[in-house]
């Protein structure tokens, strides 16, 4: 499941539509945190899986 070009073309250009060119680049910086921290808690539960499965 991968995205392409022409859709992340399309993405952007109803994202810019609907939200605006002054508005647009701050909710880019707000999804880049959020993706962000949900990487960062992926990693922490993963890293807190493999802490309980080596102690048994």
């Amino acid at each position: 499941m991968s995205i392409g070009i022409g859709e992340i073309i399309i993405i952007l250009i109803v994202a810019f539509v609907f939200v605006g060119p002054d508005n647009l680049p701050k909710i880019g910086k707000a999804l880049g945190k959020a993706m962000n921290k949900y990487k960062t808690a992926i990693k922490d539960v993963k890293k807190e899986m493999d802490l309980e499965i080596d102690k048994d």
